[in-house]
């Protein structure tokens, strides 16, 4: 599936996202024209899904960062399906996961303060539809947000 130069190519991406495809392709030992086609296949192919900006939301004002662990009432056929349509509608939703077992979603949800964070709960969260029961975690630190792996 992947060559010694799609492993090397995709390192330098993981180690540096912001190069340009020159600096990568150089940095993997290929040209750039080369780095082009091979970061296209990888495209096509589904392995690299884009590039995206990591936005430090602290430096924002979003000082509160709070996971949610919703358990849906799934007597009803399209709870999930409604509920994620919803979710998807907050602005303060940065992320929805779905799982299999007791927790069926996870929201992760950002605030300005603790106010405004009840505000969201009480006025948007609590709103959407099919909520059996929901769990707050508070974050407190982030000790390791990394999501590269050796290739």
């Amino acid at each position: 599936m992947l060559d010694d130069m799609d492993r090397r190519l995709l390192r330098q991406l993981q180690a540096a996202p912001d190069l340009s495809v020159a600096e990568l392709g150089e940095r993997a030992g290929m040209s750039a024209l080369k780095a082009t086609r091979r970061l296209g296949r990888l495209q096509e192919q589904g392995i690299l899904m884009g590039r995206h900006a990591v936005i430090n939301w602290t430096a924002l004002g979003y000082t509160v960062d709070v996971s949610l662990r919703v358990t849906l009432d799934k007597t009803q056929a399209r709870a999930f399906d409604e509920f994620q349509d919803a979710a998807r509608d907050i602005p303060e939703v940065t992320e929805i996961q779905t799982f299999l077992g007791r927790v069926d979603v996870r929201l992760s949800v950002i605030a300005r303060d603790m106010p405004h964070y009840q505000q969201i709960y009480r006025d948007q969260i609590l709103a959407l539809p099919h909520i059996a029961d929901i769990e707050a975690l508070m974050t407190v630190a982030t000790l390791r947000n990394d999501e590269s792996l050796p290739l």
